[in-house]
C-alpha cells in the first residue's frame, strides 16, 4: 500500500466517524482506493482468533490490533515496513484487505519490540466500527427487563436504529448537561457486528453472517424515549451508542454464553446472562434479513438485561447525571467505559 493511498484511507475513516460521510460512499471510498471504481472489491475470508481496536491519532483513526504485549499500532507499522497492511477495521470486516499483508505487518511489528506497541493504558480510542451503514437496536429482547418494564413478552424482535452520530468511543463522554431531559438511563448491550451481504437467511445459518462481537451501550433518555410512542428521540442523541474498545472475531465467541455487567461509579446496576434473551442472535439476524439487507459493517444491539434505572420502584429512581462514570462489561470481550458530562 502506498502512502498516497493509505492517507486516503486514513481520511476516508476519519471522515466517517466525524459524520462527514453517508455510509455507502465510505464503503465506495475504501473499494475505489482498493482497486479503482469498476466493480465490488474482492472478499477475503473473515479473519480467526483476532482481536480488533480504532485508535484515534492526531491525523485521524486508524487499526489496531490486540495482542498480550499491547496494541499493535498497524498505521504506524505499515508507514515503516510498507506492506500494504489494512487501515481500518471497516476494511478487515468488509473483507477488502491482504491478510498475508496484514500477518507479516504484524509479525514484523512483534519482532520489534515495543517500537509499534500502543498501552491499553494510555491508547486513545476510536468507535470500533466506523462506519455502519445501519445501527440496528433490539427492544424489551431480557424477559427479567421486560417484566422490570412491566411490559408484554414480545411474540418477535422489536427493533429501532440509531443515526451514525451516536457512535462513541471507550474512555469517551456523553454531554448530558446539553441535552433536553433528566431521566438518564444506561443499557449494557452484546453489539453483532455484520460480516457480509445478508438477505432472508436462516436461523441455522444466520451466524455464518456475524463477523464478530463488542461491546454497546444503548444510551438513553426515558421520558422522550417513551412520550409519543415512537423510541428515537429518547435513543438516538449524539454520542449515545458508544461501542468498542475491542472487537473480537465471531470464532472466539458464544453469543448465548456471556455474562453481562454495567456499574455506575463503581456500583454494580447490571448482572445477567445472555442466556436470557428472548431473541437470541442468530434469532435477531434472520428475522432482521427478512426486512432488508444486512450488509457488512452493520451493527445490531442485541438489548440489555434487567437492572435499568427505568425498572426501578419511583421513588427509587435516581437518574444518570453529569460526573457519573459507567463501565459496560461483557466477559470474553471486555469492558466500554465513558463518563457523562
Amino acid at each position: 500500500m502506498d502512502d498516497n493511498r493509505r492517507n486516503f484511507l486514513k481520511s476516508t475513516a476519519a471522515g466517517a466517524v466525524a459524520g462527514g460521510l453517508l455510509p455507502g460512499m465510505a464503503r465506495s471510498a475504501f473499494a475505489q482506493a482498493a482497486g479503482g471504481a469498476k466493480g465490488p472489491p474482492q472478499m477475503t475470508a473473515s479473519p480467526k482468533n483476532m482481536t480488533f481496536t480504532m485508535l484515534q491519532g492526531e491525523t485521524g483513526a486508524s487499526l489496531g490490533v490486540r495482542t498480550d504485549k499491547g496494541i499493535i499500532d498497524i498505521a504506524a507499522a505499515e508507514d515503516a515496513f510498507k506492506l500494504g497492511a489494512p487501515a481500518s477495521t471497516d476494511e478487515i470486516i468488509a473483507g477488502d484487505y491482504d491478510p498475508a499483508a496484514l500477518k507479516s505487518t504484524i509479525d514484523k511489528a512483534v519482532a520489534a519490540g515495543g517500537k509499534y506497541l500502543v498501552s491499553e493504558k494510555t491508547a486513545k480510542f476510536a468507535p470500533v466500527v466506523t462506519s455502519p451503514s445501519k445501527i440496528i437496536c433490539v427492544g424489551l429482547n431480557y424477559r427479567d427487563h421486560a417484566n422490570e418494564a412491566a411490559m408484554k413478552i414480545p411474540s418477535e424482535p422489536i427493533l429501532f436504529n440509531k443515526y451514525n452520530s451516536a457512535l462513541n468511543n471507550h474512555n469517551g463522554t456523553i454531554a448530558v448537561s446539553k441535552e433536553p431531559g433528566h431521566q438518564f438511563d444506561y443499557e449494557t448491550e452484546l453489539v453483532a457486528v455484520i460480516g457480509k451481504e445478508a438477505r432472508n437467511v436462516s436461523e441455522a445459518d444466520s451466524l455464518d453472517y456475524v463477523f464478530g462481537y463488542t461491546v454497546g451501550q444503548d444510551f438513553s433518555e426515558r421520558d422522550q424515549q417513551l412520550r409519543d410512542g415512537q423510541w428515537m428521540l429518547g435513543k438516538t442523541g449524539d454520542g449515545w451508542g458508544p461501542i468498542g474498545p475491542w472487537l473480537k472475531t465471531a470464532d472466539q465467541i458464544d453469543p448465548d454464553d456471556l455474562v453481562l455487567k454495567t456499574f455506575v461509579n463503581g456500583e454494580e446496576r447490571q448482572n445477567a446472562h445472555t442466556s436470557d434473551m428472548i431473541f437470541n442472535v442468530r434469532k435477531i439476524v434472520s428475522f432482521a434479513s427478512k426486512y432488508f439487507t444486512l450488509e457488512p459493517g452493520d451493527i445490531i444491539f442485541t438489548g440489555t438485561p434487567s437492572g435499568v434505572i427505568l425498572g426501578y420502584p419511583k421513588d427509587k429512581q435516581v437518574w444518570l447525571k453529569a460526573g457519573d462514570k459507567i463501565v459496560s462489561s461483557i466477559d470474553k470481550i471486555g469492558e466500554l467505559h465513558f463518563t457523562l458530562t
